[in-house]
């Protein structure tokens, strides 16, 4: 199957321990197949024995139960240790490589991908199925040839023993592995759907729990309760369709597991009966049935472990296997110096094939250092004009230059990296602010991180929280507030220092002094940088190089405040609108 041969990609590099850990594992379940030969050496060659006298007798039993000591309570102890650690060891290490293969991925797809993917499903993926897959490692490549051996070990000195009772022994083999196939056949699929339904339960939690100020204010917990209901359900009924054929499975091929020994030991005891066969020989072949079907017992919970594993390795390579939207070109160069200047020749943006067209035929010349201001009403293209700068999307048509050269021939990491964005809604995570700040420049020097503060006027609210720098600000920097958050965003921007800057709506539904805060902020971020404004209050980007009007993907009218106001055209209107003109 096309997922085990690629996971195996994954286990190649371990080869070498997990041979080890199956050779040491031989040596662990062949310690215990030299009971039954114990158990018929001490009733039919000490018990039964006619030539030895009792003292012997308890010299000879006395001898080998020290012999069998040594054996289970000093070499057995240590090999148990080193098998089961290396096994562990070794699928722990396989699952690193695998989430770490992942996250480097999951980083590389596209804003369309997270636009169109819950959150939750890509977390379930990268936890809950890469766990799953440990199973294949520990069940399929190192227990499941362990057991195999067993009963090969086992069959052998059995066939050594008697080879009629042997057969006798064996003669369920077929029907156990007929059995075997027909109902973990369809295991698989019923075992994809229950992950899947498990995800969409996931995800659902995931999204609830990030927003659940939303339905505490609405008062939406009867509501919730209903719809979290309805998935957990779906889920009920998927693991329910599992464990039904699961338990169908064990019943019939547990049966033929429970049969086989009752036939051994009929016949067997018929054989002793008639002579044929020793009393000790009997003992030891019933207890070597128990050695071989309780293998194969297992070998039922591994169909069904490795089962659930293979389905959560499909799961784990469809997401491995979603394209790059956004991805580098064969002879793409590093973005290593830029002077400033963007052009936009003809560009036209949808962001799906079959969806209307966002931007159509934009054309604009940015030099180095100009501030140029987006406005426009909601849903006219501003914002996804300025995303088509770092790369989050691609154009549909036309091209982007920045210094003379097409964006696409740059590494996308490297063009990103000469780029500052401080979105509306600034991300913050669950570490501390200056952890926060550093992600402009992980390398920089806490002065620096202490001087981005300054510049963003941050550094005084940051001081008065209760562990100052080092305080955790919680998940999406919900311990701060909107205008706080803005600030860190700033600060961040101004350590990492770059040449490009985007302000996509930064100073939105901000309070008054916020604002005031925020925009003394962003007009020394945006000194001898060139700069993009996506603004909805008008007021803020008067004092912008060039305006630009976007209706409906396309530019309407450019220039200077004072001359679009002088035409009296949109932008007038739309300013007279917010009444922001003074009257006269």
């Amino acid at each position: 199957m096309d997922s085990i041969r690629r996971y195996l990609q994954f286990v190649k590099p371990y080869k070498l321990q997990i041979i080890g850990t199956i050779l040491i594992g031989i040596i662990k379940f062949a310690i215990p197949l030299m009971i039954p030969l114990l158990m018929k050496y001490v009733v039919d060659d000490i018990i039964n024995s006619n030539i030895l006298n009792q003292t012997e007798k308890t010299d000879r039993l006395i001898m080998v139960m020290s012999v069998m000591i040594v054996v289970f309570v000093i070499i057995r102890p240590p090999v148990e240790y080193y098998r089961q650690y290396f096994a562990q060891w070794t699928g722990s290490k396989i699952l690193y490589d695998i989430r770490d293969h992942l996250f480097t991925h999951i980083q590389k797809l596209s804003f369309k991908y997270y636009a169109n993917t819950r959150a939750g499903e890509v977390i379930s993926r990268v936890i809950n199925d890469v766990e799953q897959t440990k199973s294949f490692v520990i069940t399929g490549l190192m227990n499941l040839w362990l057991d195999i051996a067993t009963i090969l070990i086992a069959a052998a000195i059995m066939f050594t023993m008697d080879v009629p009772l042997t057969i006798v022994s064996l003669i369920l083999f077929p029907l156990y592995a007929f059995s075997v196939r027909y109902f973990f056949g369809n295991l698989r699929k019923l075992t994809r759907d229950r992950s899947q339904a498990l995800a969409e339960v996931q995800s659902y939690l995931h999204e609830r729990v990030q927003g659940m100020s939303v339905i505490k204010s609405f008062a939406l917990e009867e509501y919730e309760q209903k719809q979290f209901d309805k998935n957990n359900y779906n889920f009920l009924r998927k693991a329910l369709d599992h464990t039904n054929w699961n338990a169908k499975a064990f019943a019939v091929v547990n049966t033929i597991t429970d049969i086989a020994p009752l036939i051994v030991i009929g016949y067997s005891g018929y054989q002793v009966v008639q002579g044929d066969l020793s009393v000790g020989t009997m003992i030891a072949f019933i207890a070597y049935i128990d050695r071989l079907y309780n293998p194969l017992r297992r070998l039922v919970n591994s169909s069904t472990t490795l089962t659930q594993s293979i389905a959560s390795m499909d799961r784990v390579f469809e997401l491995m296997d979603e394209k790059y939207d956004i991805d580098d070109a064969p002879n793409a160069k590093e973005c290593n110096h830029v002077h400033g200047d963007l052009k936009f020749e003809n560009v036209s943006f949808a962001y799906e094939e079959d969806e209307e067209t966002v931007l159509k035929n934009i054309s604009l010349d940015v030099k180095k250092g100009e501030t140029i201001a987006l406005v426009g009403m909601s849903g006219g293209g501003k914002s996804s004009l300025v995303s088509l700068i770092p790369r989050f999307y691609d154009v549909t048509d036309g091209r982007i230059l920045l210094d003379g050269n097409d964006i696409r021939d740059f590494k996308v990491r490297t063009l990103r990296d000469k780029i500052g964005v401080v979105f509306q809604d600034n991300i913050l995570f669950s570490e501390s602010v200056k952890t926060n700040i550093l992600l402009g420049n992980p390398e920089a020097s806490d002065e620096a991180v202490y001087r981005a503060a300054q510049a963003a006027n941050a550094d005084e609210f940051i001081h008065n929280l209760p562990q100052g720098y080092d305080t955790k600000v919680g998940e999406r920097g919900v311990k701060l507030s909107g205008g706080q958050k803005q600030r860190v965003a700033i600060a961040r921007v101004f350590l990492k220092n770059p040449p490009i800057l985007i302000l996509d709506e930064a100073t939105s539904a901000l309070d008054l002094e916020s604002e005031h805060l925020i925009q003394e902020a962003l007009e020394k971020l945006a000194k001898d940088r060139t700069t993009f404004i996506v603004a909805h209050r008008l007021s803020t980007i008067t004092h912008a190089d060039r305006i630009v009007l976007i209706e409906h993907g396309e530019i309407v009218e450019i220039g200077k405040h004072d001359e679009l106001m002088a035409k009296q055209g949109n932008y007038y209107r739309l300013f007279q609108v917010q009444q922001l003109e003074p009257s006269v």
